[in-house]
């Protein structure tokens, strides 16, 4: 976790992999990041693993499930209960199963 960063009460943190938590960037409550699988096409089904990543000054709003492997790009915001498969590109609002993109996010000057 980077400065002012945050996890909020109740974020199930599954961090088989590592998992990255960028300056400025919220995961709210309940919201679950999981780091790993299983190869379903392999018969013994092997744990398999890949980490996270939450860049700089994103939302991962409340009740979302990040899946292994997924970067939330600089600036993006994961709309609430999303589930997240791929990568969401920076500055990025994305909602939904499976999340994908509603629009560009623009910063108004204050």
């Amino acid at each position: 976790m980077r400065d002012y960063s945050c996890l909020a009460p109740y974020v199930d943190c599954y961090c088989v992999a590592p998992v990255t938590i960028g300056a400025h960037s919220t995961v709210s409550q309940y919201s679950y990041l999981c780091t790993a699988s299983h190869d379903f096409e392999n018969p013994s089904m092997p744990l398999v693993t890949s980490r996270i990543t939450i860049e700089d000054q994103a939302w991962v709003c409340v009740d979302v499930f990040i899946g292994p492997g997924v970067t939330v790009g600089e600036g993006a915001v994961v709309g609430a209960r999303a589930s997240v498969f791929s990568d969401v590109e920076p500055w990025t609002i994305v909602g939904g199963n499976p999340a994908k993109a509603i629009k560009k996010r623009d910063l108004k000057s204050v």
